[in-house]
């Protein structure tokens, strides 16, 4: 279902069925899927679509940039080492319609359940997008329209040992890649302190011949101070 899509358009794939078809002298968008149906009208001649995962961040709602995934086991790191792991993230797919000069996002949907969490205390802390995986040490199997692989490179610069059970992300800073069997993100995380670190992404493809997103915060051309987020309220 990914990639480019000349109007009208009828497809259907892992339970969601999308078109755009004409209907009295405009087009007409529709998409059915598990989570609900989408109409709108588009005041158009023709043109394409493009369907792609995006940040797992716009589903039910945009509430928060952040998005924590919690390890299911915690990882222990040595003094002054590098190591890297796989975790999974949870796919969203935005379906971008094409303008004379740039894309604008017609809507997003999902298969898998939305849930919230808060990183820090109750005082101060951040809402976040929430998801639980397990940790890989090689890039583990993953149905590309339910969830993505995130190559995590894990460097400790501090001479103790770290016990890390989570990371959260900037979904301003994220760079998603897609190809035929997998949707993937690759990521640094740097611990500079205990309680201490900083994350941020590499764009490039966890193996090659996969296809760049359009990332739906880039289509919105917004003002981004920064695209790390620096962990200070616990590892």
């Amino acid at each position: 279902m990914f990639g480019f899509y000349e109007i009208p358009l009828n497809i259907e794939k892992n339970g969601i069925s999308i078109s755009v078809e004409g209907e009295g002298g405009s087009l007409v968008y529709r998409r059915e899927s598990p989570e609900g149906s989408v109409k709108k009208n588009i005041l158009a001649k023709g043109g394409k679509l493009l369907i792609n995962p995006v940040e797992p961040l716009i589903k039910p709602e945009e509430l928060t940039p952040y998005f924590l995934v919690e390890f299911s086991k915690s990882v222990m790191i040595e003094p002054k080492a590098e190591s890297k792991i796989y975790i999974k993230f949870p796919v969203e797919i935005g379906v971008f319609i094409a303008g004379e000069r740039h894309y604008d996002i017609l809507d997003c949907v999902t298969l898998m359940k939305q849930k919230l969490t808060l990183y820090g205390d109750a005082s101060n802390g951040l809402i976040c997008k929430y998801w639980l995986s397990d940790v890989y040490n090689s890039i583990p199997q993953a149905e590309p329209f339910h969830e993505g692989v995130i190559e995590l490179n894990i460097i400790n610069t501090t001479s103790r040992w770290i016990e890390l059970t989570k990371a959260v992300f900037n979904a301003y800073g994220m760079k998603i890649y897609y190809g035929t069997d997998r949707v993937s993100m690759r990521a640094n995380l740097r611990i500079l302190g205990e309680n201490f670190a900083e994350i941020d992404f590499i764009d490039a493809p966890i193996k090659s011949g996969m296809e760049k997103s359009l990332e739906h915060y880039t289509v919105r051309r917004m003002s981004v101070l920064t695209t790390k987020f620096v962990m200070e309220m616990g590892l």
